[in-house]
């Protein structure tokens, strides 16, 4: 399945989504390829558009920057995320299987990939953004059963300490790789978050 279909139809109807995604046999390599680097740079882009279009005080070559952070950041996030994620498989009586664990965080990212995109529009660029965690969390809720076999009493747990792994998994990597870049460029403390 290609990229748009994929990303459309788990958006639209992912209940029905994970159960093809359920009958792959993706690798976290070839889910990198094919799926997460391709994810990452549409999700960075939004921030090189926003200093396209608002650059201000902080000039262009700081929010190529950034967009570089933001793209770094999520395969190393999705990487160390997948097997945090399969660890914790057995304590919800679900199944361990890096694969499976693999689809789950990058095919739940979605709709935060495709907000981060559309975050450079204004005001509603945040609310975009917030919406777009908030539908990740429902995706991960739905890909645990047919993914993971999370009993239907262990999901909403499982769920939210996944989720809340990846997250600071995502403040994590984004903050280093900031501090990297951006402090030795002159550019100070920063202050950026792009959890995805």
């Amino acid at each position: 399945m290609n990229l748009i279909d994929r990303a459309k139809k788990m958006i639209t109807v992912p209940k029905t989504e994970w159960l093809a995604v359920d009958a792959e046999n993706s690798t976290p390599r070839s889910l990198l390829g094919s799926y997460v680097l391709p994810m990452a740079i549409i999700s960075s882009l939004g921030i090189l558009i926003m200093g396209l279009l608002y650059t201000g005080n902080w000039g262009l070559q700081y929010f190529i920057l950034r967009t570089l952070i933001a793209f770094i950041a999520v395969p190393v996030s999705f990487y160390i995320a997948l097997y945090i994620v399969d660890m914790l498989a057995p304590g919800f009586d679900s199944e361990k299987n890096i694969n499976k664990s693999a689809q789950l965080v990058a095919y739940s990212n979605t709709p935060a990939w495709i907000a981060g995109f559309l975050s450079f529009i204004p005001i509603i660029g945040f609310i975009i953004l917030f919406a777009g965690w908030i539908y990740s969390i429902y995706l991960m809720y739905l890909g645990l059963g047919p993914l993971k076999k999370t009993p239907e009493d262990k999901k909403v747990l499982y769920m939210i300490v996944a989720f809340l792994v990846m997250l600071i998994i995502g403040f994590i990597v984004s903050y280093i790789l900031g501090r990297l870049l951006l402090n030795s460029l002159g550019y100070g403390a920063y202050g950026g978050f792009n959890p995805w």
